[in-house]
């Protein structure tokens, strides 16, 4: 009993060495930055690169978050489908009691499993979408220099599951993101950084990640499969083919 006493009390002795020293030599203060039209101007700079209006009228996305979380999201009719283990939910992100719980393929009535769906789409959305959400209700902009060159300072003063939280978007020279630092609750080292390098572009026409590197360890978070599309265009092009005939004029050798 007495090993057992000391042999855990050294493991965590350890334990809070190792996080110490990491404390002191990774973390970062929250850097200040100035607010007003400067910030804005970055801000829409970095969204028109994105194609933010694509991201506006993109009707379905598809992810997953480290290989566990699966989503289909129909982002216009604000649902989310959401799969892990044996259990289903289709989420309604405005009216919650409207959303259905399935367990091994069974309607069920269950909060816990509702709340979880919830909280996991929170913070998996937020891996895939993050940059087209700076100008998002209760968002603060400002404008910080970072390396000799501007950056993008978000906080999040208020909605979403922790306010509080504040990202620097670090930017290439054509305003694209490349990674941010992060001041997060869930987190108690300041300035750990995140990739944002590896893009895809889906055919709504909007740029998604499909992986990040984690500072800390290297951890990687995969985004899975990244899709984007808009279901409704895709359909009546289509039909518009079918109606002019598209096959027939792919198989046509001359024209006169």
């Amino acid at each position: 009993m007495k090993k057992t006493i000391k042999y855990t009390t050294l493991l965590f002795l350890f334990l809070v060495a190792v996080f110490a020293i990491f404390y002191f030599t990774y973390n970062e203060s929250l850097p200040k930055g100035e607010q007003g039209k400067q910030a804005d101007e970055l801000a829409s700079k970095m969204l028109k690169e994105l194609a933010y209006e694509a991201y506006k009228n993109t009707e379905v996305l598809e992810w997953s978050f480290r290989g566990k979380h699966h989503y289909k999201w129909y982002k216009q009719e604000n649902i989310v489908v959401v799969s892990w283990k044996q259990n289903k939910v289709i989420l309604n992100t405005k009216e919650s009691d409207k959303s259905e719980v399935y367990i091994d393929d069974e309607k069920v009535v269950n909060s816990i499993i509702l709340k979880q769906a919830r909280g996991f789409f929170n913070n998996d959305s937020f891996w895939l979408v993050a940059p087209y959400k700076v100008f998002d209700v209760g968002t603060e902009r400002r404008i910080v220099k970072y390396n000799d060159k501007d950056a993008l300072l978000i906080t999040y003063a208020s909605g979403g599951t922790t306010p509080g939280d504040s990202y620097l978007w670090i930017l290439d020279k054509n305003y694209m993101p490349t990674s941010f630092k992060m001041w997060v609750k869930i987190i108690p080292i300041g300035g750990l950084s995140a990739t944002w390098s590896d893009w895809k572009t889906t055919k709504s026409g909007i740029k998604l990640p499909t992986k990040h590197i984690l500072s800390l360890f290297g951890l990687e978070i995969s985004m899975g499969t990244v899709k984007a599309q808009n279901s409704n265009e895709d359909k009546l092009s289509k039909s518009i083919l079918k109606v002019v005939k598209h096959e027939a004029y792919k198989n046509t050798h001359f024209l006169e």
